[in-house]
């Protein structure tokens, strides 16, 4: 007669695996760090506007005249620069993920060059305005306005850098992660535009 364990019986469940929050950081592509700064920026934007809008409330007449003398033919062009950038950096991605690091660069290098071409023309346009004696302290649109759009061209500026290193390493989470952080440059910029340039312009 053989023996029979009492463990003989024991069957071992598998450990399952503890499902993932749908909102879970490491769900997102890139780094979840950069998520979250780039999470924090927007809100940085967002509490701008925010003050942007209700000041306008309090004098629409000045906000009225202040925009009559930005460059929104200027403005628009710059606009279709950085979104055509932003689609260069999209197909960096595809062409990382594909494992064609010659494309993968020249896109970075395209959408970085456009980026380039963007900053020049804010300057110029910053120019235009200086020129006409339009500055920081003229009034409360202005001080916005430089304040406002200044801010973005920093990230412009950091986007850029951002942009060379991941070219110098191309890796996945690189380009994942950098080119997150210049959607979101160019996300603040569609909403930048049409609340500064856009607005109250048929009043």
């Amino acid at each position: 007669m053989t023996g029979i364990s009492q463990y003989d019986d024991e069957r071992v469940e598998p450990e399952r695996p503890v499902p993932m929050s749908p909102w879970a950081l490491e769900r997102l592509p890139g780094d979840p760090m950069m998520w979250i700064l780039i999470t924090s920026e927007i809100l940085v934007f967002g509490g701008a506007l925010w003050a942007f809008a209700g000041s306008e409330l309090l004098n629409p007449e000045i906000y009225r005249e202040a925009r009559s003398h930005l460059n929104v033919p200027l403005a628009t062009f710059n606009t279709l620069i950085l979104l055509t950038s932003g689609l260069f950096a999209a197909f960096a991605v595809r062409f990382g993920k594909a494992g064609n690091t010659a494309k993968t660069r020249l896109s970075l290098l395209s959408a970085g060059l456009l980026g380039v071409l963007f900053m020049a023309l804010k300057i110029y346009e910053y120019s235009e305005k200086l020129a006409l004696g339009l500055d920081i302290e003229t009034n409360t649109f202005y001080t916005l306005y430089y304040l406002v759009t200044g801010f973005h061209l920093a990230h412009v500026i950091f986007g850029l850098i951002i942009l060379g290193i991941i070219a110098a390493w191309p890796s996945e989470d690189n380009l994942e992660s950098g080119t997150a952080f210049w959607h979101m440059v160019d996300l603040i910029w569609v909403i930048i535009f049409p609340i500064f340039y856009l607005m109250g312009q048929g009043a």
